[in-house]
């Protein structure tokens, strides 16, 4: 959500940082839009001042006897009385259309964001670890983790494609490595681990700006309630219509929680394996931050995320987004990329983003400078800390084995009850 009064005063300049994400300008059409909201705002105020003037001004006239003067009034009041309801009405339509229009637009990005068109632009900062060598031709995890007890068939069969049912010591391994996660960043990282709904209402779903944008990608109940396509979703709605003081931050809150996508903007894309399905689990990582503390929250749960990375032996690279690629709430953001040998590829793990105020600002929750009257908005983060699913993938390729086995990670173990490697079934 973008504050008016900024795009009123420097509309060139709000064109041009939006331009960088490639739209053409909106000022124009919102600098109209706002003024006949205003000019109609303005008529009825004044409507409502002269009938309540109209009102009282009718006792007084019948006080003094003035029955003519009293009934020109009543009369004025009565069409007064038919005129306000459609003033009302506009007012109420040009309110919201303007309201719907700033929630569509993205959010503005940080100075620091290389410029770019796609993902093909993303500049590369760092890389952790070597990639494995294997004296084996590595497979894709889709081709031999089914004998492992991922199940793509029987997922399919209950609830369509991209579903999958995990069964025994792989099953084990996905819940280890959610609450390996859960644990890390609890007990080595001081966040509040939180245990959200998992349906939200489409009043939340603006709050953090997966709406209007990303509708179609969201599953809605019949009661229009939504299923969180990230526990994002929650987290970040815990702060919103309230007010903070400055040592309440920051203030960081974990989860970790089924997700739900439709998938509706990504057809084609991944359908094999275990990469992209409609429902996953994640861990995320929610931080609220003051303006002046956020830089380094960025880079802190960027940190934490690689640490886990690390943590696990798997090789991976850090990228910085561009302006074409980056997510349409988000002001910064760092993609971890982990390798996939059996894919000879770099695959998205986790997301670290500083959103800035645009998702406070759309919650309405602030904080109060320490001495100051006046509220403002804080700043809110996210990382994905990691996303199970592909956490998975990656163990069972880069530690697989010539025998289609795969061996547990060390740091896994204390979660595994004795179970050190994954066997394929008879």
């Amino acid at each position: 959500m973008h504050d008016i009064r900024v795009i009123r005063d420097d509309p060139a300049a709000f064109d041009a940082a939006l331009a960088r994400r490639g739209l053409e300008p909106v000022s124009p059409n919102i600098l109209a839009l706002d003024a006949k909201r205003r000019e109609v705002t303005t008529k009825l105020q004044e409507a409502q001042s002269r009938r309540n003037e109209a009102s009282k001004a009718i006792g007084q006239a019948m006080g003094q006897g003035d029955t003519d003067k009293a009934e020109a009034l009543k009369a004025e009041v009565a069409e007064l009385k038919q005129t306000m309801p459609a003033l009302e009405e506009e007012d109420r339509k040009l309110g919201d259309e303007l309201r719907m229009t700033l929630l569509s637009l993205p959010n503005v990005l940080d100075p620091s964001v290389p410029d770019g068109e796609s993902e093909d632009d993303n500049v590369y900062l760092r890389e952790w670890g070597e990639k494995p060598e294997f004296d084996f031709e590595p497979q894709e995890h889709a081709d031999f983790a089914p004998e492992l007890g991922m199940d793509f068939e029987t997922g399919a069969k209950i609830s369509g494609a991209r579903f999958t049912f995990l069964r025994g010591d792989i099953a084990r391994l996905h819940r280890a490595l959610g609450q390996f996660m859960l644990d890390n960043n609890t007990q080595e990282h001081g966040f509040v681990e939180c245990n959200p709904p998992l349906l939200i209402s489409e009043e939340a779903g603006y709050g953090t700006g997966q709406l209007p944008k990303f509708g179609e990608d969201l599953f809605r109940t019949t009661d229009n309630r939504l299923l969180i396509s990230t526990s994002e979703m929650v987290l970040g709605n815990s702060f919103r219509e309230q007010l903070f003081v400055e040592t309440d931050f920051p203030m960081r809150l974990t989860a970790l929680t089924p997700c739900f996508r439709s998938e509706a903007g990504a057809a084609g894309r991944d359908t094999r394996g275990f990469i992209r399905q409609h429902q996953f689990e994640k861990v995320e990582m929610i931080v609220a931050a003051l303006p002046e503390q956020a830089e380094a929250e960025l880079e802190r749960i960027t940190a934490i995320a690689e640490g886990l990375l690390q943590k696990l032996g798997l090789h991976y690279r850090v990228m910085a987004l561009c302006a074409g690629d980056m997510g349409s709430a988000m002001m910064k953001t760092y993609d971890l990329e982990v390798w996939l040998p059996g894919q000879g590829a770099y695959r998205e793990i986790s997301s670290c983003s500083n959103g800035g105020t645009y998702q406070p600002r759309r919650m309405n929750a602030r904080y109060r400078p320490e001495g100051e009257k006046k509220s403002e908005y804080f700043h809110l983060l996210n990382g994905s800390g990691l996303a199970v699913g592909r956490t998975l993938v990656a163990i069972i390729e880069n530690y697989q084995q010539a025998d289609s086995s795969v061996t547990v990670p060390e740091v896994l173990l204390p979660y595994m009850g004795g179970v050190t490697k994954l066997v394929p079934a008879a």
